[in-house]
């Protein structure tokens, strides 16, 4: 097996199929030998980075919608949406989020019959329409939700095929590859934090909407028609339920379940808790455009310590520090200085999470079963993206708007990490199922 990837000692890796079976320890070598051999095996480079490229600028746009949702909702709620409650309308941004990884499995059966390269165009394309549709609706919260759900049509399409793609290309450099990826995210989230914010001053929130619809179509379309797969999808494409028989896949699966609760209200109520706590709605701009520009780092950083110390390592490092900087230091952020420490180490961690978990188990499952088990662990965020931001909208909603200080605040930072922690736990179980030397590289 190239360097960075797992042996895993209760795995066998069916090079044909990509089905996992549980044979004993001593056919771990068998499970390099598979994976080296098959067809599929990794050139760690060449076109493969012009995909990554690819790749980069749809995670942009997918990142920079939710990376913004944080700064238009504020705005609405401060002018067309006051009489809307913000668990409401948060419940928006929820939408699209929860159908984004909701139709992972339907976005990898539809790669499989059209190709990634056409998938992700008629992404693109979706999620310019919801954009447009956004700045025709603000006034009408029943158009904001056809918006949410258009952006998590396009949204998912984009996003599925950027997590499986690079899986086809890379080895021994998946971690990096997937860290560029996804640091088009982090780059998007931040530039369109700051942008947003100018844009609702200087046009209103209705040419904001426009302008993201123009850009990301004149950017996104043209980078889509540049992927190319290594892999035909419709080798990758299959869904093995079987997978989650599996203990080490199934804890994974259930660590991504729960965590993914906590990963988005940070960003989702980051501006507002700022301006609750007496801060300027540019001075809660920029904290926003902070935490976003230390996810873009924390996703390229991670991706590269995950070929030099292990994916697996690194999940469980993400997920420990997610739940150690919301239980930790986000209940007492009471002053801009505490703010700005949380949203910088809590930026990094969110950011982690998204390379870190796809480059697990890609590298568990090997190329040909990786897009199909990415693909499931992905659909079962949608019920942590669909709830997570309105139960702690909920949590919030009777202090927002009236609080001085982070106090009111705490049940719902309570809940969030707690659901880190416990995100923690299960990750810790399938790294010591892997090996119980938890220095080990893996």
């Amino acid at each position: 097996m190239a360097p960075g990837s797992i042996s895993h000692t209760e795995l066998e890796v069916r090079s044909g199929g990509g089905r996992l079976e549980s044979p004993d320890s001593s056919e771990a070598d068998q499970v390099s030998e598979s994976h080296s051999e098959s067809p599929s095996a990794m050139r760690d480079g060449g076109y493969g980075w012009v995909v990554v490229f690819a790749c980069f600028v749809q995670t942009f746009w997918v990142n920079a919608w939710t990376g913004s949702w944080g700064i238009l909702q504020a705005a609405l709620l401060q002018s067309s949406m006051r009489d809307v409650p913000a668990s409401t309308l948060s419940f928006v941004g929820s939408l699209g989020l929860s159908l984004t990884v909701a139709l992972g499995l339907a976005c990898v059966w539809l790669a499989g019959v059209i190709g990634a390269r056409w998938s992700t165009l008629i992404g693109v394309l979706l999620f310019g329409a919801s954009a447009l549709v956004g700045s025709f609706t603000i006034n009408n919260i029943g158009g904001l939700f056809v918006s949410g759900a258009l952006y998590g049509l396009g949204g998912s399409l984009m996003y599925t095929m950027s997590n499986s793609l690079p899986v086809q290309w890379f080895d021994s450099r998946l971690g990096t590859a997937n860290g560029l990826v996804k640091l088009g995210g982090g780059i998007g989230a931040t530039v369109m934090a700051l942008v947003v914010q100018l844009l609702i001053d200087r046009v209103g929130i209705s040419w904001t909407f426009r302008v993201m619809a123009f850009a990301s179509l004149v950017s996104g379309a043209p980078a889509a028609l540049l992927i190319k797969e290594r892999v035909s999808s419709s080798a990758s494409s299959s869904i093995d339920m079987s997978l989650l028989r599996d203990l080490t896949y199934f804890l994974l699966f259930l660590a991504g379940f729960i965590g993914i609760f906590a990963l988005y209200i940070p960003s989702f109520f980051l501006p507002t808790v700022a301006t609750s706590i007496g801060l300027s709605s540019t001075t809660a701009a920029a904290v926003m455009a902070c935490y976003n520009a230390c996810m873009a780092l924390g996703r390229l950083a991670s991706g590269i310590a995950c070929d030099k110390l292990g994916s697996s390592n690194m999940l469980l490092l993400t997920m420990a520090l997610n739940a150690i900087t919301m239980l930790a230091i986000w209940s007492v952020a009471s002053t801009l200085a505490v703010l700005v420490v949380f949203a910088a180490l809590n930026g990094i961690a969110n950011g982690a999470f998204f390379v870190t978990m796809p480059t697990s188990i890609g590298r568990l499952l090997g190329p040909r079963a990786a897009p199909g088990g990415i693909g499931i662990a992905v659909t079962g965020w949608s019920v942590g993206d669909l709830l997570g931001n309105p139960i702690a909208g909920f949590l919030m909603a009777t202090h927002a708007g009236r609080a001085s200080s982070i106090v009111p605040y705490r049940a719902a930072i309570f809940y969030a990490g707690g659901t880190a922690a416990a995100s923690t736990v299960f990750v810790l179980v399938a790294r010591l199922r892997m090996d119980a030397r938890l220095i080990k590289k893996l």
